[in-house]
């Protein structure tokens, strides 16, 4: 595997891929986990060659959250995907991906409103500016993201469709299936950060998901239920429900009821840490 740090070096590296085959981008902040190394062994099912960049993105970050205690671990890292067979790993500082003067920042309207667009303001402007440079740097034919950050997926796909930054095709821009621990809790680097008692307690969370959206298919009023979805989550030890919402999948729009295409989507602090996670509504 070919490690670069610099845009240079990497637009070499990539020139050299491309002569032997098609390239699957899978961009994360690094503190791999199994449901990183998921994605890298479906891109590698999609594309003749892997690569993956580690860049603890700024632009992501808001006022008093966790940038500079966010994991970074690239000798470990680098070593998982090595074992994975990743021909290439774009691990970028600060200063190669935004560098003095740099002034340019990308809006996805319409999905980043609501939920975490609008508990985080900017972020989803972070991700898409940093998503966008990724694109044009690494020039892949397939990215792979993880359906966990449903959201965040839904705004690249746009942005990707409206700036023309991938080939169209329907595998262009792929979300791959939340990974989740033996008791459901969908897998994050943040997951690190709980203690013991928190890491039991917010296996409540998947949980009680799957309980509101066996009500919600059995016709029970929409509101209510996600009222006893909170009470049950800060129950069981949860400081506070950011969000609790029905949106439809493509739209992110707010819903009502079951349209055929909802997801339920919850945001939920435990001591210091916020989790995140949705899950389909409708049964087929």
């Amino acid at each position: 595997m070919q490690t670069v740090t610099t845009l240079p070096n990497l637009r070499l590296a990539v020139d050299e891929i491309r002569k032997t085959g098609t390239i699957a981008l899978v961009p994360t902040m690094g503190a791999l986990h199994e449901g990183h190394l998921t994605l890298v062994r479906e891109a590698a099912k999609l594309a003749d060659h892997v690569a993956v960049s580690i860049f603890v993105n700024p632009r992501q970050f808001g006022e008093g959250e966790d940038l500079d205690a966010y994991p970074r671990q690239l000798a470990e890292d680098s070593a998982k995907l090595e074992a994975e067979g990743v021909v290439l790993l774009w691990a970028p500082d600060a200063s190669a991906m935004y560098p003095q003067g740099y002034a340019t920042n990308i809006s996805v309207n319409g999905v980043s409103d609501g939920l975490c667009g609008a508990d985080r303001p900017g972020h989803f402007d972070g991700v898409a500016t940093v998503v966008c440079k990724l694109f044009n740097q690494v020039r892949p034919d397939i990215a792979l993201f993880g359906e966990k950050d449903w959201q965040q997926l839904a705004v690249i796909r746009r942005m990707a469709r409206d700036l023309d930054l991938v080939q169209p095709h329907a595998d262009a821009i792929h979300g791959a299936a939340i990974v989740r621990d033996p008791d459901g809790l969908a897998m994050s680097s943040r997951n690190a950060y709980l203690s013991a008692t928190h890491r039991a307690a917010a296996a409540t969370l998947p949980r009680a998901m799957d309980e509101a959206i066996a009500r919600i298919r059995d016709g029970q009023e929409t509101a209510a239920t996600l009222a006893m979805l909170e009470d049950e989550l800060l129950g069981a030890g949860f400081s506070r429900v950011d969000y609790a919402e029905l949106r439809d999948a493509d739209s992110i729009a707010a819903l009502d009821g079951d349209n055929g295409n909802a997801r339920l989507f919850v945001a939920a602090r435990i001591g210091q840490t916020r989790l995140i996670d949705n899950k389909p509504v409708s049964s087929a």
